[in-house]
């Protein structure tokens, strides 16, 4: 086995081996090269160089490896080959079959290993934790990582758990090492969880008091990097972070948004959404998401261009209902449509009908007025014409109606104002509550 290869990783990118298997119990939801296509982006995002990728078909994963013995083999010489750092397996891995294949490939019994196995759950989790900016997205990710390692930590301590079997006389000293560790992580995952719940609390505060200012919400959801952010600026014309890799949005951006009859509308922006994402991260990220249940409408981003768009959109409706968000009023935006050649357009504006939804890019602003349009319509449903006898003393209740309501006539009268005006119904209710609190 060669020697370790001394790496800078401020310089030297570690060298990824990508590996995926193929087994009926997949379902075929996502084809395994495509998915592989989208593990190396992620080494990528995560600053691994990918030397090359190798799949196996099986029914059912090894217990042990999870491949093949003859797969495994074969992944060991390519590890020699090309100089591997990391080997990314494209799904799940139990802390057994880690080790099993940390083993197999660098077959020492003591020492670091040279190679490193992770899994697809354990790279994205590495992405959130250089992505996240906010103390709320460091907790979260965080959180997710330990409880991610914590089954896993039986891997970092065998030099120390060289004694086997238990019992009177046979318990050394890495099995007390391993339970200090294990508690401590426990501690420390039972002190994120009650700084998330503060957090959570203050993020339940501030979307009351969002509650009590009668601006109805629109929610941004989709894949990650089918162009949320760059839609968003497109839409209210803020400035929002946008580049072009995945998970480049973790913390919610809220943005006011300006409609026709529906008025100001707030428009928030949360965490993509991703084929296989770590159910610790969904866990954690409950708070986050809460913005998405709680909104009026979403819009769905899709990347009309990408050919897997179909399992895109159903990830994502999977992953909506795995945070409870069922039949909520959606529009879907089919983003990117710059980016499709012009002979398949034609499909696509048919694949859109069917589904239903709005063809844009969010790129050259192609679609912003429909996309508009059909958020003002959905948001300005049950909107209604309302007479209102607001007093000379409630000069800023007089000024919301104005500003957030359609004004059809207004009447000056002896000691007040008399409005007619078309709101929607969360705004009349708004304005009835201020009237009947204000002194006549």
């Amino acid at each position: 086995m060669r020697s370790k290869r001394p790496i800078d990783l401020r310089r030297d990118p570690e060298r990824a081996l990508l590996v995926g298997l193929e087994s009926r119990a997949d379902g075929l939801l996502h084809p395994v090269e495509e998915s592989l296509a989208e593990l190396g982006r992620l080494c990528e995002t995560a600053g691994a160089l990918v030397v090359g990728s190798t799949t196996q078909r099986r029914k059912t994963p090894d217990v042990r490896t999870f491949i093949g013995g003859g797969k495994v083999e074969e992944v060991r010489r390519t590890v020699e080959e090309r100089c591997v750092d990391l080997l990314v397996f494209d799904d799940p891995l139990s802390p057994a079959q880690q080790r099993n294949l940390e083993r197999a490939v660098d077959p020492r019994t003591f020492g670091e290993p040279v190679v490193r196995v992770i899994d697809r759950s354990q790279l994205i989790l590495d992405i959130f934790a250089q992505r996240a900016k906010s103390i709320e997205g460091k907790l979260q990710v965080e959180l997710a990582q330990l409880e991610y390692l914590l089954p896993r930590l039986t891997r970092h301590w065998t030099h120390l758990s060289r004694q086997r079997g238990g019992g009177v006389g046979t318990r050394g000293p890495g099995e007390t090492q391993l339970e200090v560790d294990r508690r401590r992580v426990r501690e420390r995952i039972a002190m994120l969880r009650r700084r998330l719940q503060e957090v959570a609390r203050t993020r339940e505060l501030h979307r009351r008091e969002r509650a009590e200012v009668p601006f109805p919400t629109v929610a941004l959801v989709g894949y990650t990097n089918a162009g949320k952010s760059t839609l968003m600026r497109q839409l209210t014309g803020a400035e929002v972070l946008i580049d072009d890799r995945l998970f480049a949005t973790l913390d919610p951006t809220v943005r006011r948004l300006e409609l026709e009859t529906a008025g100001t509308s707030l428009l928030s922006d949360t965490v993509g959404f991703i084929h296989k994402l770590p159910h610790q991260l969904v866990e954690a990220f409950k708070s986050t998401l809460e913005e998405v249940r709680s909104a009026d409408l979403l819009l769905h981003v899709l990347d009309a261009a990408n050919p897997e768009r179909a399992v895109h959109l159903r990830v994502v409706e999977e992953v909506l209902q795995e945070i409870d968000v069922h039949d909520a009023p959606t529009v879907l935006v089919w983003n990117k449509i710059d980016r499709i050649p012009p002979g398949a357009r034609a499909a696509v504006e048919q694949e859109c009908r069917h589904y239903g939804g709005v063809l844009a890019s969010a790129l050259s602003g192609e679609g912003h007025q429909q996309i508009l349009a059909a958020i003002d319509r959905h948001l300005a449903h049950g909107a209604r014409e309302v007479e209102f006898w607001i007093p000379f003393t409630r000069g800023e209740v007089l000024a919301q109606v104005h500003r957030e309501g359609r004004v059809l006539q207004r009447q000056e009268e002896a000691a007040g104002t008399r409005v007619t005006a078309v709101v929607t119904e969360k705004l009349a209710g708004q304005i009835e509550k201020l009237l009947e609190e204000s002194p006549c």
